[in-house]
């Protein structure tokens, strides 16, 4: 997993409430066991027309917001189902980072483990960065992880929580599998003298 300490970049504004997962990737896109390739999915029924077609309104298909980044979105992102293909499409498509008022408890987890930094903020601070992404490319917001703030283009500063064992996570690039193989000599370890004290097993 891609490790996360700093990010600068362009923010796309989406001001919706309870966006959920089947509009994150609908579920016709679920048939997939790889992490990649649902990017350009992301959004689907909202990016594209009944032909296939993008729809020029739509916030990621405005040139300025192609190659977003940060997303700035309303309160209770990724509600709705817990497919785990939802981080999947959003960091596909190169979004490392979402900044809402709040989050669906499981979605939130599952971006930590996808390497996605999920920001929850006050919804006066949510407003004056959606303000800010409104700006388009010449406005990038910066995330620094290990100081735990995010400044608007115009350097303005907000601190958010976050978890202590998440964000150690986040910056050494660990997911479940990394973790575990953090404790490979020690696993190596006990197999050997399991091998040794029980020749039988």
């Amino acid at each position: 997993m891609d490790k996360f300490d700093k990010l600068s970049g362009i923010a796309a504004p989406m001001p919706l409430v309870n966006i959920d997962t089947d509009m994150i990737i609908p579920k016709q896109f679920l048939k997939t066991i790889k992490r990649s390739g649902l990017g350009v999915n992301l959004f689907d029924e909202m990016r594209y027309d009944d032909n296939g077609e993008e729809i020029p309104d739509f916030v990621l298909n405005k040139p300025q917001y192609r190659d977003a980044q940060i997303l700035v979105a309303g309160e209770n992102f990724g509600c709705g189902s817990s497919r785990e293909h939802a981080p999947w499409a959003i960091k596909d498509f190169g979004i490392r980072c979402v900044i809402a008022p709040s989050f669906a408890d499981i979605f939130y987890s599952n971006c930590f483990k996808n390497g996605i930094l999920p920001i929850h903020l006050p919804q006066e601070q949510v407003d004056i960065l959606m303000k800010d992404a409104e700006k388009g490319a010449n406005a990038r917001i910066e995330v620094d992880l290990e100081a735990q703030t995010v400044s608007t283009s115009d350097g303005e500063v907000f601190s958010f929580e976050v978890d202590s064992f998440k964000k150690h996570c986040l910056m050494n690039g660990l997911d479940d599998i990394g973790l575990t193989l953090e404790k490979a000599a020690s696993i190596d370890a006990f197999e050997s003298q399991a091998s040794q004290s029980r020749p039988w097993v």
